[in-house]
């Protein structure tokens, strides 16, 4: 039976009538997401016709998921707010922080001593709150989930931004920073700007060697990683009905990747066939009495240009396989064409492929890994052998259990593959890679998603490019690059030329699934009287104090920390890899911020001039010396500021070291909203090309601060060194409540207030 399943079966219950109700008052058919969105209304939003990408709306998420990094933070943040048992259903999965390197065994050995106060801290606050707790070696905590909480028409919400694999499974399922999380197990309403619409049509059904992560590198590259911001991406028609679960998952997934809130589909018999593989038929059963509302009316699929804001049309038959990057994910790049992109690329970009990884919370699936076995059995029965070092990493402990129950791995065993941990390892910068550390021009490709500079392995010069596992597993097989396995042959160890057949795999496991134990452990009935282990001389774990509201004269005279060039994700403003380690610490892990971004005047990372010093500084040197000082200071970006993970550690990081406002070209949804409840200043230029105004000397006000009001733009002085200034408009998004949280100086310590009365 699956979890939670008397909250699931009310929800199956409500939701007829809500949709009707809400039908009935746009007075037009619903898209699935509407469905969905609309049937979790908090009740302090009333049922309006919302108007989308405008209007803030109160919803009821179902549940809560976390990583072990980043529940880290939220919980530290939870466990000041009052409450004595999380409102929702939540969850805590350990599979961040276990890093990769030799082998599933010994790196999951490694990591439980290596971290074993992290995991002690978030196994006893999730018995103290009642919160479900997977152990280290469970699983990713995407594929968990989808695998035990997901389900057709929910809405959760998770502390990492591929939460949105769930959408594979029909929901809307949306990444957010922990104050969000927080919100939602306090029990409060969660807040989202009404999603636009992005309505993507799969015509035809997927053969061959073309996957669905074929789908989605090729939506990247026609939505970039900009072009899905502050919008759901809804998938319907026949090929979307054609394919998996699990793939539709692995879509969804991808599209953090473009930004979007989030992505879906609506159910279907593959969904249902998930369901009960996964032991969750009374689920199925549920959803089959109500699937009309659990996808889009027919009417918005017939004619998606009235119903969706933007409509991409894709014809699965005759898309081909791609290859993204490197860089950056949105590169897209049909495999056909690769030879003739590398030719133009000459030595910049390297053609021999030196590792090929396959697996991640995107691509671990029981059908992934069984259409790369096919092809590593076809490896061994042609005598071929991997020209690059290939490894995989499952998704689940129940993936991991099963592929090696029908003997996958021993497939993948004979030809030199190496399986890692149930973990994220190197998808998150958690990859211990041999020979990193000399920093060599180097080509790698995965099945993971993000591929941004020093993602993988810390070194800047690999180039990361990303595909399926089917692509991934044959290019590992060739070494190159630039090989092509639809038209292309390998030379064997006979020195026979042969050529590898398309990839063929299983949905489900024809045995079913099996596993002896998943790693889940429940909380206690009563945790009134556990004891949240954290050692105050820890340098780890670090309880948290409530962030002073920013003054008006604290915006005044402001010193720059830096003016951030070009690409600024998370991964630059608050690094993963080795920082991991501090994501329970604020102190010692701001000693990270911004050090990844480039200084617009120098065109150096982690060299900024301090106006105290008159010299060149680390960002949070610099930052510290303004701080001791009183003075307070500003950060300047450019487009999609912030993209990449949900990490709050990016935005509470710049508060703790007395950053007042990020005034930028346009933000990444998620980040925008952590610094928003943080209660900092998010703010963007008016005129984009006012970011050529900021010199790095100069002293900077924000005029407007007191009497800041929705829709009202601010201004911003710029007091040059030679006596000049400038002044430029910026504008902000936030409504009365958020506009609160600035004055409270953050939204938890309104929740705190309200919660105490």
């Amino acid at each position: 039976m699956a979890f939670d399943i008397n909250m699931i079966r009310d929800f199956y219950a409500s939701i007829p009538a809500k949709v009707e109700a809400a039908r009935k008052k746009l007075g037009r058919p619903l898209t699935l997401s509407e469905k969905i969105l609309y049937s979790h209304l908090h009740s302090d939003s009333a049922l309006a016709d919302f108007h989308r990408g405008k209007d803030y709306v109160f919803f009821a998420p179902d549940r809560v998921a976390m990583q072990d990094a980043t529940a880290q933070m939220a919980l530290l943040q939870f466990m000041t707010c009052g409450r004595k048992k999380v409102a929702v259903p939540s969850t805590v999965h350990c599979d961040h922080l276990i890093q990769a390197k030799i082998s599933a065994e010994v790196d999951l050995k490694g990591a439980m001593d290596i971290n074993s106060e992290v995991y002690d801290f978030l196994e006893s606050i999730s018995n103290k709150y009642g919160i479900g707790f997977w152990k280290p070696g469970a699983g990713i905590i995407h594929q968990v989930v989808l695998e035990n909480y997901a389900f057709p028409g929910g809405m959760m919400i998770g502390t990492d931004s591929h939460t949105v694999n769930a959408g594979g499974l029909g929901m809307v399922a949306i990444g957010v920073g922990g104050a969000d999380a927080v919100d939602v197990m306090a029990g409060m309403p969660w807040e989202l700007k009404m999603p636009k619409l992005i309505g993507v049509k799969l015509t035809g059904k997927l053969s061959g060697w073309t996957s669905p992560k074929d789908v989605i590198l090729k939506v990247a590259g026609i939505l970039t990683v900009k072009g899905g911001t502050g919008c759901i991406v809804e998938y319907f028609g026949e090929g979307a009905v054609s394919m998996s679960c699990t793939g539709k998952g692995t879509i969804c997934n991808m599209g953090a990747e473009i930004g979007a809130t989030t992505s879906t589909f609506g159910y279907d018999e593959s969904m249902e066939r998930y369901l009960h593989s996964t032991g969750r038929a009374d689920i199925a059963e549920l959803a089959n009495q109500v699937k009309q509302y659990l996808t889009g009316d027919d009417e918005c699929y017939a004619h998606p240009e009235k119903y969706f804001d933007q409509v991409i049309e894709i014809n699965l038959t005759e898309l081909e396989p791609h290859i993204n990057g490197p860089f950056t994910p949105d590169l897209a790049t049909p495999i056909s064409k690769m030879k003739e992109v590398l030719q133009e690329k000459g030595k910049d970009w390297p053609v021999e492929i030196q590792v090929g990884l396959i697996g991640s919370c995107t691509n671990s699936s029981y059908e992934d890994i069984s259409r790369a076995a096919s092809l590593a059995a076809q490896a061994v029965a042609k005598n071929l052998k991997t020209k690059s070092e290939f490894t995989i990493t499952p998704g689940s402990e129940l993936v991991r259990f099963t592929i090696e129950r029908d003997g996958f791995i021993e497939i993948f065993d004979k030809i030199g593959a190496k399986v890692f941990a149930n973990a994220c390892g190197p998808c998150i910068g958690q990859w211990d890679r041999l020979g990193a550390d000399k920093k060599e021009k180097n080509s790698i490709i995965h099945s993971f998603n993000r591929n941004f500079s020093k993602r993988a392995d810390g070194n800047p010069n690999t180039h990361a490019f990303v595909a399926s596992p089917e692509t991934v597993t044959a290019i590992a097989l060739a070494g190159r690059l630039d090989f092509n396995p639809m038209t292309d042959t390998l030379i064997n160890e006979d020195g026979i030329a042969v050529k590898l057949d398309p990839p063929t795999g299983e949905e489900l496991p024809p045995r079913g699934f099996d596993v002896e134990d998943a790693g889940y452990q429940a909380p206690i009935e009563d945790g009134s009287s556990v004891t949240v282990k954290v050692d105050p001389n820890s340098d780890r774990l670090q309880l948290l104090a409530p962030f002073v509201p920013i003054s008006a004269n604290e915006v005044q005279n402001m010193r720059l920390l830096i003016k951030a060039k070009g690409k600024c994700t998370t991964d630059h403003i608050s690094m993963a890899g080795p920082w991991l380690s501090y994501r329970g610490h604020l102190e010692n892990i701001s000693n990270n911020l911004l050090i990844g971004a480039i200084n617009a005047f120098n065109d150096e990372a982690n060299k900024v001039w301090n106006a105290v010093t008159g010299e060149f500084h680390p960002v949070p040197d610099s930052a510290r010396t303004y701080q001791k000082n009183g003075i307070g200071t500003i950060v300047f970006g450019e487009e999609n500021y912030g993209e990449g993970s949900s990490r709050e550690h990016a935005a509470m990081e710049p508060r703790f070291l007395g950053v007042k406002a990020v005034v930028v070209k346009s933000f990444a949804r998620i980040h925008e909203t952590n610094l928003k409840k943080q209660g900092m200043l998010a703010l963007t230029f008016a005129n984009a090309a006012d970011y050529d105004l900021i010199r790095q000397d100069d002293q900077v006000s924000i005029v407007g601060f007191e009497t800041m009001a929705p829709g009202k733009p601010l201004q911003i002085k710029l007091d040059h060194a030679d006596g000049s200034s400038d002044t430029i408009v910026v504008n902000h998004t936030y409504n009365n409540a958020q506009i609160g949280w600035v004055k409270s100086g953050s939204a938890l310590n309104e929740i705190r207030e309200k919660l105490s009365k």
